[in-house]
């Protein structure tokens, strides 16, 4: 992905690839652009979350408004409600005079929030009242302002496990991910490599008056097999210093291995464990190890009240241990599944609880699949996890 050159009439051109999911992020952008529902992007550092949000805000009813960026993460917490509230003059010490924040600024508009997982807690709750109300109140301020502005976050944390770890407001997260577009890692779509490095190729030497390169078939396939862990960005960036140390008009294999040295990247290396994707994973495995806890929490109570009724009914007290406690198979009834019949079916299978992480996650998927009758994106969103993952677990598990 790359800045849409000025000639381009097609606001999607500058989102680079051919493979099946860029074409699905196309596709998802189209379908969410006429809207304004707010829309959460996530992916990789450098992966291109901010060009998705200029295309959403290029093919919507709102593109000649403002498209206001705002990086969350760049900006001090003691400043953040100012920078994006606004204040009154004389509302702190160096308020010499009225300042709009970016809500006002994108009015009739967009605002991307940029790695929203950066964004304080105490200003959380206030963008969320916005996001529902359309008002709110410029720092020091005592008059209620109203803006009319769509939404559109980015993050390459996973906000489900920030929830888990009080450090995103499971409110917000539900009001941002309405509808939500992962972006792939390029590790993922390898064969969009040859297309964006003569993307790349082409923009600079337009931008810069030079004679666009062509590179061999065997320098390509060195960059393709070549693993990029800054995404598109690194790879943009790679390029263009591979065309500006390199004065031949055709880029062969020995020029990029140099240019791979010098930079000391590694190449020609088998395709990494996803971190994003085992992020997902610890997440949905914290998640059934939760659900464990709360449910042995519930049998603990029964079998403390099964003691009481037995304690009053006898007239003496008695203590007993865990030994002392016979197996109770009863099933609470939040941790039950309604198949299609109308039946009432157990989670598990058999009368005593799985003895692995990995059934304990497989039972967490089926018996989820089934409350949501088979519908898998809707049991992605219950589990907090991306469809990929979802899909990804499915297989794994061998689920049908």
């Amino acid at each position: 992905m790359n800045v849409l050159p000025q000639y381009s009439k097609d606001p999607l051109k500058f989102i680079v690839g051919d493979s099946s999911v860029i074409h699905y992020v196309k596709s998802l952008i189209r379908q969410v652009a006429p809207t304004d529902v707010t829309v959460l992007i996530t992916g990789e550092s450098g992966t291109g979350k901010e060009l998705v949000a200029k295309g959403i805000h290029d093919l919507s009813n709102r593109k000649s408004g403002p498209l206001m960026t705002l990086n969350c993460g760049a900006i001090p917490e003691g400043i953040f409600e100012s920078e994006i509230f606004g204040h009154e003059r004389g509302s702190f010490t160096s308020a010499d005079q009225r300042r709009k924040g970016y809500f006002e600024m994108a009015d009739g508009g967009t605002l991307f929030l940029d790695e929203i997982g950066e964004m304080p807690l105490s200003v959380q709750v206030k963008i969320l009242r916005v996001l529902e109300s359309g008002k709110f109140m410029r720092v020091g301020g005592s008059k209620e302002l109203s803006v009319n502005v769509r939404i559109i976050a980015a993050t390459n944390r996973d906000l489900g496990v920030e929830v888990l770890k009080n450090r995103f407001r499971q409110d917000l997260f539900y009001r941002l991910k309405a509808i939500s577009i992962n972006i792939p890692p390029l590790r993922e779509r390898q064969e969009d490599i040859p297309l964006l490095v003569e993307y790349f190729g082409k923009d600079y030497a337009n931008r810069n008056s030079r004679q666009t390169p062509f590179f061999s078939a065997e320098s390509l396939d060195i960059i393709r097999n070549t693993l990029w862990r800054g995404n598109v960005r690194e790879l943009k960036n790679f390029v263009e210093s591979l065309i500006a140390l390199t004065h031949e008009e055709l880029i062969e294999a020995e020029h990029v291995r140099q240019r791979l040295a010098q930079e000391k990247i590694s190449y020609n290396l088998p395709v990494p464990v996803n971190d994003f994707a085992s992020e997902q994973h610890s997440e949905l495995t914290y998640r059934t190890l939760l659900e464990i806890k709360r449910d042995m929490s519930l049998l603990k109570g029964m079998v403390q009240k099964l003691m009481d009724v037995a304690t009053r009914s006898s007239g003496s007290s008695f203590s007993a241990t865990a030994e002392d406690v016979p197996y109770l198979p009863i099933e609470p009834e939040h941790r039950r599944a309604r198949v299609d019949n109308g039946e009432i079916m157990s989670e598990f299978s058999e009368n005593h609880p799985p003895s692995s992480l990995e059934e304990m996650e497989k039972e967490q998927i089926k018996r989820i699949l089934q409350e949501f009758n088979g519908n898998r994106r809707e049991t992605a969103e219950a589990l907090g996890i991306g469809e990929r993952t979802l899909y990804r677990k499915i297989r794994q598990y061998k689920i049908k």
